[in-house]
């Protein structure tokens, strides 16, 4: 068996690979989820959380992030897929193939619908807007189905560089956004 002594590149070796690991598991859950949250605080002004209101058929329907924006209410569902999605705005099902595997998932476009209907019905005056955002490592080589957006798109499309312009209209949506969270009550 051989001594730290005889071998004195092992300790070092040991903690670069400590560091490597570490460095690749905060990469893997940690920063790409920062990504998402910088483009929520530079488009949002308020947001909400699994929000239960009720839906257009007398049931009720969950909305995992709603955000309040300069431009309305933006509904937001994430995907966190990696590898190569193929889906279209008539397809049932969208499949993603990734190295190691292939999967299918059901058209989130549907439910998107279904939720920024719920919401309208609260907001009428509001502008109401709904996207799935697919983070980082997606990629849609047949084409991007409509109401899909990566993060960067996300906040080009959404996002305000004139910020008295922004509060103005923020405070024109408060009373609304006030109707959304008493609904959720």
């Amino acid at each position: 068996m051989m001594n730290v002594d005889e071998a004195p590149w092992i300790l070092p070796l040991a903690a670069i690979a400590v560091l490597l690991l570490i460095w690749l598991i905060y990469k893997r859950f940690f920063a790409r989820g920062s990504s998402l949250e910088n483009a929520l605080a530079a488009i949002g002004f308020d947001h909400v959380e699994d929000l239960i209101i009720p839906s257009a058929d007398e049931g009720e329907i969950q909305i995992d992030k709603l955000i309040l924006t300069s431009k309305g209410l933006l509904i937001l569902e994430i995907k966190d897929v990696q590898g190569t999605v193929f889906g279209s705005d008539k397809m049932q099902d969208w499949t993603v193939i990734a190295a190691d595997r292939r999967y299918t998932f059901s058209n989130p476009q549907p439910a998107l619908y279904d939720r920024i209907a719920a919401v309208r019905q609260i907001v009428r005056q509001v502008p109401v807007a709904g996207r799935v955002v697919f983070l980082d490592g997606a990629d849609f080589t047949k084409g991007v189905p409509g109401m899909v957006c990566n993060v960067e798109e996300l906040v080009a499309e959404f996002g305000e560089p004139d910020k008295a312009a922004a509060k103005f209209k923020i405070e024109a949506f408060t009373p609304h956004w006030e109707l959304i969270r008493k609904a959720s009550n």
